[in-house]
């Protein structure tokens, strides 16, 4: 059956203005990064997409090496974007990246140009699309030049195969000499994407600073802290969650002291009327210079239980205070190494 998006699907969630562009993206974006790789069945995947962008998700969140197998979460991205969303190409932000390891070999990771440019065209074949909205270096590379890396983001976006160019995981140092290079080379650095949740406050350390002084926006990925903030820890370690699996999420960070906050943090979420998540993700967008959330998805039912975290935005001077003193640092940023740059 032939696809017709709901006709009020721009009524239904909040946009917001990506750093000083044009751009707006939605509060709550789509990430890809588990759920849509050949793993998971394409009627599930597709059923997700489709129920996303009729509530107002317009932003779908990728990787080169999403999956898995690696590149499969843009094959079935690709399919369902030309068998249902094609008519609303226009309306929707692509985005994907390259940094992490991809194929075999000296130019399958990092941020050479040749792999950067290489994946991209990629990336563009297994989509099935003439260009992506936003291409990001997926991490810094200590041992290529920044010019180098943020050299192949502007040829990326003169070529017309990406439209913006963005970064992820670069400490506010590498993130602000990113910016110089690319603003002198005439292609401002639209948005960065680090991780961020109430159990990994990093950028609150100068990396939002220095993006507010760049004018970029900023998405934050992993919001719900692999998994952590979602409650279902609670009582122990699921079978099928990515804990029980190993994958983003180690039994070790399952702490008592962890669990201990987690569990405070589920009550104070309780007494506003929300789920943890909810709380989580309206948390992680408490601060203006966040653009947006990305969230993953297994289901329709789990992504509309999430996107309905932006039903109550709001939080009192007194539910922040309480919130501060459990939102503490858990040593779940696995990402840490690349940020430190």
């Amino acid at each position: 059956m032939t696809f017709l998006a709901d006709s009020e699907r721009y009524e239904r969630i909040p946009y917001r203005r990506c750093g000083r562009s044009g751009l707006r993206l939605p509060a709550i974006s789509l990430g890809l990064w588990h759920n849509f790789g050949d793993d998971r069945p394409l009627d599930v995947q597709r059923a997700i997409l489709r129920r996303a962008f009729d509530l107002g998700v317009t932003h779908f969140d990728l990787a080169n090496n999403y999956g898995p197998p690696y590149g499969s979460a843009e094959i079935n991205f690709g399919r369902i974007l030309r068998e249902d969303l094609a008519p609303y190409r226009d309306e929707i932000i692509i985005s994907t990246k390259a940094g992490y390891d991809m194929w075999p070999g000296p130019y399958g990771e990092w941020g050479s140009r040749k792999y950067l440019l290489a994946s991209l065209d990629q990336s563009l074949r297994r989509m099935g699309v003439d260009y992506v909205d936003i291409f990001y270096s997926h991490r810094f590379d200590p041992e290529t030049p920044l010019e180098e890396t943020m050299g192949a983001l502007d040829r990326a976006v003169r070529s017309g195969k990406a439209l913006y160019a963005g970064i992820s995981s670069y400490s506010p140092e590498r993130t602000a000499e990113a910016a110089a290079i690319l603003r002198e080379m005439g292609t401002p650095l639209l948005i960065h994407q680090p991780s961020y949740s109430m159990l990994n406050r990093w950028i609150e350390g100068g990396l939002l600073d220095t993006l507010d002084r760049e004018g970029a926006g900023c998405i934050a990925f992993s919001p719900l802290a692999q998994g952590m903030l979602t409650g279902k820890y609670l009582d122990g370690v699921p079978e099928g969650s990515r804990a029980s699996r190993g994958t983003s999420l180690s039994t070790d960070l399952l702490t008592e002291e962890n669990l201990r906050h987690v569990r405070t943090l589920h009550e104070i979420a309780g007494s506003r009327g929300q789920s943890l998540a909810q709380m989580a993700l309206a948390w992680s967008l408490r601060d203006g210079r966040v653009t947006s959330a990305l969230i993953g998805a297994s289901s329709v039912a789990q992504l509309e239980e999430n996107l309905a975290a932006l039903d109550r935005l709001d939080f009192t001077s007194d539910e922040l205070a309480a919130i501060d003193r459990d939102a503490v640092e858990a040593g779940i940023n696995i990402w840490a190494a690349s940020s430190a740059g």
